[in-house]
């Protein structure tokens, strides 16, 4: 089955030491080790594997977002995710895979098929199953799985490579949400299902 991994909010506003929303997702990504996770998977999984990364990303002014509502409110109000800001960029520990990853630009709201040309990326390359890390558990993860899964792709969720606005609220979603639609399991299987699946060729 033709695969993708789709890393969502890998941003230094996100993760970075001085990034503007890095408060907001800390405490759930330090638990998790979100980063030093995703990082070992991208380092161990199959070459074959579709690698997208889809960064939110707003003009100076903000002129997409009108009268915008809670989190893009935030984001607007805060600064956050400014087109040639620092926040807005890849995260170190990312960028090292830069060559490997496809970036989406166009994603101006939560759901990463909203506004991009990822599902007509995934169609030509005759992507099956979307595999989906990142942050935040409730929103951006939330959003684009269930509509991956309502455009007829296998969903999976990476439980050790999602970090939430809380811990609480993180594990509610791994727990209780993301089962409903997909396949929940931690990275390890993952690399270990790809290693096999080469060992096996």
């Amino acid at each position: 089955m033709n695969k993708a991994l789709i890393l969502i909010g890998y941003q230094n506003d996100y993760f970075a030491h001085d990034g503007i929303l890095r408060s907001v997702v800390k405490e759930s990504s330090k638990v998790t080790n979100v980063i030093e996770n995703t990082v070992q998977l991208l380092k161990g999984i199959d070459k074959d594997v579709l690698l997208i990364s889809t960064p939110i990303i707003f003009s100076e002014n903000y002129k997409e977002l009108s009268e915008p509502v809670g989190i893009l409110k935030t984001i607007k109000e805060v600064g956050a995710f400014k087109a040639g800001s620092k926040g807005a960029e890849t995260i170190d520990e990312i960028k090292q895979f830069d060559d490997s990853i496809i970036e989406i630009p166009g994603k101006l709201g939560l759901n990463a098929f909203v506004g991009t040309n990822l599902e007509q990326t995934l169609r030509n390359n005759d992507i099956e199953e979307i595999i989906i890390a990142g942050t935040v558990a409730s929103i951006c993860i939330d959003s684009t799985g269930r509509s991956a899964f309502e455009k007829g792709f296998k969903v999976s969720m990476l439980s050790d490579c999602i970090s939430g606005r809380t811990v609480f609220e993180k594990d509610y979603f791994v727990d209780h949400v993301y089962p409903l639609y997909a396949n929940v399991y931690a990275s390890k299987k993952l690399i270990s299902e790809e290693l096999n699946t080469v060992k096996s060729n």
